[in-house]
Parts: C-alpha cells; structure tokens; sequence
C-alpha cells in the first residue's frame, strides 16, 4: 500500500508540472503581454532606464553560458548603462521582440536602490510606514530580497566630490555585500515583472509599492534598514542561518 501510494504521488507531481507546462490560450497571453508592457512603462513613466535582460531556460540562463553565476538577472548587453531609456517606443519594440526578456534598471542616474534581506526589509517596512516616512517603490525580488527604491546620491561634476560607501554595489560585487547593498552609479537590479529559475511562485520579482509612489531621499530610509539588518545579524549569530548570507552589518 506504501509502494503504490508513493508511485501514486509521483504520478500526481508529474501531472502537476505537466499541467503548469501546458500552453495557455491565445488570449491569456496576449493579456499577460499586455500587462507585462503596462508594468514595464510605469517603471518608464516615473523616470527610470531600463533595458532587456536574460530569462530563466529552466534552471538555467538563456545566455547559455556554462555556470552563469547569475542566472537571469544579468543583462543582455554590454552595453546596458547607455542603452537603458525610458523611450516608450524603443520599449514596446524590445518587449514585442523579446517576449520572454526580463528587463533591468540602471541605477545612480535618476534613482538608487537600497537591497536587503527580504526578512529585515518587511521589518522595516513596517516601521517606515508606521511612523509616517514616505517610502518609495518597494519591490520582492525571490525568497530573499526586497528593494527599496530612492532618489539617487547623484553624480557631481567634480569626481572628487563623489561620495562613497562602503554599501556600494556593483554587479561583480554583490557577493561582498550579502547585507544590505546600495545600488548607485554603475549597478542594476530587475525590475518587476521578472521571472527567476524554479518552479516556486516566490521566484520572480514583484512590486509591494509600485512606482507612482515619489522617490524618497535615501537617507530617510537608511537607518531604519540598517537597523533592521543589524537586528537580523544578531538573530542569526544565535541561530543555524549560514553567516555567510547574514545582514551587514555584523555587529554595532
């Protein structure tokens, strides 16, 4: 009875993934392309670059490349900085002609982005709304991150000025921040509507606060975040979490 009702449950799994697998009807497509494009030029609308990016192959990356260390969630270009536009029409024709793209945002230009982990970021979203701040737009990217979305630091004339942080991001860098990261000058992130490798719900990229809402002064939201980041750190010295994946910063 054990055998046949474990056979049974397999059968059942594969029928599952094979139902999930099947095409949808015409109808339903040209609606999730239309609402895929909607979500792409309010991103557009509020004054944000963006530009294709990769898409999940299964578990693995449509750019091919034999362990790509970020499976969808790159760019398709290398040239991404200059290409990214707000265009509406250069964006419907990237959208009609690459349907299964993700798409990414240049940050450090018009907004920068505040990435942490997905627990301490809903802790201190709370607080933020509950004390009144205004928050931005506030995406969840997977099982692990959100985004917080804010005006950038800027780009001063004179080089010297540029203000730097240990909490910046580029993308050849993000394993040196698994707490919170600053997306400025010279990162990206994915924007919603975004699709990860896996089969779970949780891996894609979503707004929790769409872009209409303003971009706020990052500085308003920074020390919420690191003390929320802080807190999860110390939560996870006194756990089994790997401290490898732990907040930044590790201690006070």
């Amino acid at each position: 009875m054990g055998a046949d009702s474990g056979r049974y449950r397999g059968t059942e799994n594969r029928i599952t993934q094979w139902l999930r697998r099947r095409p949808k009807p015409q109808r339903a497509e040209a609606d999730d392309r239309a609402a895929r494009l909607e979500l792409l030029l309010a991103v557009a609308d509020a004054g944000m670059p963006i530009s294709p990016a990769a898409h999940p192959n299964g578990y693995r990356c449509s750019c091919e490349r034999v362990g790509c260390p970020t499976p969808a969630r790159h760019p398709v270009s290398f040239a991404w900085q200059t290409q990214s536009t707000t265009d509406r029409a250069q964006i419907e024709r990237w959208a009609e002609g690459q349907p299964l793209a993700n798409f990414i945002t240049a940050t450090g230009m018009i907004h920068d982005v505040l990435d942490v982990p997905l627990t301490a970021g809903a802790g201190a979203l709370e607080r933020l709304l509950a004390a009144g701040i205004d928050v931005g737009p506030v995406a969840r990217s997977g099982q692990d991150r959100m985004l917080f979305f804010t005006a950038t630091r800027g780009t001063p004339e004179d080089e010297d000025e540029w203000w730097p942080c240990e909490l910046d991001c580029h993308p050849e860098t993000m394993d040196e921040h698994p707490g919170l990261r600053w997306h400025c000058r010279g990162s990206y992130v994915l924007i919603p509507p975004a699709r990860l490798p896996g089969e779970l719900d949780e891996l894609d990229v979503h707004w929790l606060r769409g872009p209409e809402h303003p971009l706020p002064d990052p500085l308003t939201l920074l020390e919420t975040l690191t003390d929320a980041c802080a807190q999860y750190a110390d939560s996870a010295e006194q756990s089994d979490l790997d401290h490898d994946s732990v907040a930044w910063p590790l201690s006070r």
